[in-house]
Protein backbone atom coordinates (compact mmCIF):
# COMPACT_ATOMS: atom_id res chain seq x y z
CA UNK A 1 0.00 0.00 0.00
CA UNK A 2 0.69 3.61 -0.93
CA UNK A 3 2.45 5.69 2.34
CA UNK A 4 -0.53 8.04 3.00
CA UNK A 5 -0.07 11.71 2.23
CA UNK A 6 -1.35 14.32 4.60
CA UNK A 7 -4.38 16.10 4.05
CA UNK A 8 -3.61 19.78 2.76
CA UNK A 9 -6.14 22.92 2.44
CA UNK A 10 -9.85 23.35 3.72
CA UNK A 11 -12.17 21.60 5.98
CA UNK A 12 -13.54 20.87 2.37
CA UNK A 13 -11.09 18.71 1.30
CA UNK A 14 -12.58 15.24 -0.41
CA UNK A 15 -12.18 12.37 2.56
CA UNK A 16 -9.40 9.82 2.65
CA UNK A 17 -10.57 6.95 0.09
CA UNK A 18 -12.90 9.47 -1.73
CA UNK A 19 -13.04 8.78 -5.36
CA UNK A 20 -10.67 10.92 -7.38
CA UNK A 21 -11.54 10.93 -10.96
CA UNK A 22 -15.06 10.10 -12.73
CA UNK A 23 -14.12 6.91 -14.65
CA UNK A 24 -16.76 5.97 -17.69
CA UNK A 25 -16.15 2.04 -18.92
CA UNK A 26 -16.18 0.86 -22.56
CA UNK A 27 -19.19 -0.80 -23.57
CA UNK A 28 -16.87 -3.87 -23.93
CA UNK A 29 -13.49 -4.77 -22.81
CA UNK A 30 -10.91 -7.17 -25.30
CA UNK A 31 -10.37 -11.06 -23.33
CA UNK A 32 -7.00 -9.27 -22.53
CA UNK A 33 -8.65 -6.26 -20.99
CA UNK A 34 -11.56 -8.91 -19.06
CA UNK A 35 -8.68 -11.00 -17.65
CA UNK A 36 -6.95 -7.57 -16.25
CA UNK A 37 -9.80 -6.42 -14.79
CA UNK A 38 -9.73 -9.33 -12.41
CA UNK A 39 -6.42 -9.13 -11.74
CA UNK A 40 -6.19 -5.33 -11.06
CA UNK A 41 -9.21 -5.60 -8.58
CA UNK A 42 -7.69 -8.51 -6.68
CA UNK A 43 -4.09 -6.79 -6.49
CA UNK A 44 -4.57 -2.83 -7.49
CA UNK A 45 -7.68 -1.79 -6.60
CA UNK A 46 -7.29 -2.10 -3.01
CA UNK A 47 -5.25 1.29 -3.31
CA UNK A 48 -5.79 2.86 -6.65
CA UNK A 49 -9.67 2.48 -6.56
CA UNK A 50 -12.28 0.47 -8.38
CA UNK A 51 -11.93 1.58 -12.31
CA UNK A 52 -8.38 2.99 -11.81
CA UNK A 53 -10.50 6.19 -10.13
CA UNK A 54 -8.03 6.62 -7.52
CA UNK A 55 -8.51 7.04 -3.88
CA UNK A 56 -7.92 10.53 -2.11
CA UNK A 57 -4.90 10.11 0.03
CA UNK A 58 -4.21 6.91 -0.55
CA UNK A 59 -3.37 6.27 -4.80
CA UNK A 60 -3.88 8.59 -7.76
CA UNK A 61 -5.98 7.69 -10.16
CA UNK A 62 -4.48 5.60 -12.98
CA UNK A 63 -7.28 7.21 -15.50
CA UNK A 64 -5.71 10.34 -15.94
CA UNK A 65 -3.63 12.33 -18.37
CA UNK A 66 -0.09 11.73 -16.59
CA UNK A 67 -0.99 7.96 -17.32
CA UNK A 68 -1.47 8.09 -20.98
CA UNK A 69 1.07 5.90 -23.20
CA UNK A 70 2.88 8.94 -24.29
CA UNK A 71 4.10 10.16 -20.64
CA UNK A 72 3.98 6.56 -18.59
CA UNK A 73 4.21 4.03 -21.74
CA UNK A 74 3.17 0.23 -20.80
CA UNK A 75 6.77 -0.82 -19.40
CA UNK A 76 6.76 1.99 -16.70
CA UNK A 77 3.63 0.03 -15.36
CA UNK A 78 5.55 -2.90 -15.56
CA UNK A 79 8.53 -1.58 -13.78
CA UNK A 80 6.12 0.14 -11.10
CA UNK A 81 5.10 -3.52 -10.30
CA UNK A 82 8.57 -4.82 -10.22
CA UNK A 83 10.34 -2.14 -8.28
CA UNK A 84 8.43 0.13 -6.61
CA UNK A 85 8.04 4.10 -8.02
CA UNK A 86 9.00 6.84 -6.16
CA UNK A 87 7.11 9.82 -5.85
CA UNK A 88 7.26 12.38 -8.56
CA UNK A 89 3.71 13.28 -9.50
CA UNK A 90 1.60 13.12 -6.49
CA UNK A 91 2.09 13.81 -2.73
CA UNK A 92 1.43 9.75 -1.73
CA UNK A 93 4.60 8.91 -1.18
CA UNK A 94 6.63 5.79 -2.69
CA UNK A 95 4.53 2.83 -4.02
CA UNK A 96 6.38 -0.58 -3.17
CA UNK A 97 6.42 -3.19 -5.32
CA UNK A 98 3.73 -6.02 -5.52
CA UNK A 99 4.24 -9.29 -5.48
CA UNK A 100 2.56 -12.52 -6.93
CA UNK A 101 2.60 -10.48 -10.67
CA UNK A 102 3.85 -12.06 -13.54
CA UNK A 103 5.09 -9.42 -16.67
CA UNK A 104 1.49 -11.45 -17.87
CA UNK A 105 -0.16 -10.46 -15.04
CA UNK A 106 0.70 -6.98 -15.16
CA UNK A 107 0.15 -6.63 -19.47
CA UNK A 108 -3.04 -7.96 -18.85
CA UNK A 109 -4.05 -5.38 -15.94
CA UNK A 110 -2.31 -2.43 -18.70
CA UNK A 111 -4.84 -3.72 -21.32
CA UNK A 112 -7.45 -3.43 -19.14
CA UNK A 113 -6.53 -0.15 -17.86
CA UNK A 114 -5.35 1.59 -21.69
CA UNK A 115 -8.77 0.30 -22.78
CA UNK A 116 -10.57 2.58 -19.73
CA UNK A 117 -8.29 5.46 -20.57
CA UNK A 118 -9.38 5.18 -24.28
CA UNK A 119 -13.23 5.29 -23.03
CA UNK A 120 -12.41 8.57 -21.29
CA UNK A 121 -10.53 10.26 -24.35
CA UNK A 122 -6.67 9.53 -22.83
CA UNK A 123 -4.84 7.97 -25.72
Amino acid sequence: MWNRAQPTGSDAAPADGAAMASVSLPDSYSGNAQIGARVYEAKCASCHGENAQGQQGVAPPLIHKIYEPSHHGDEAFQRAVALGVQAHHWPFGNMPPVEGLSRGDVAMIVAYIRETQQANGIQ
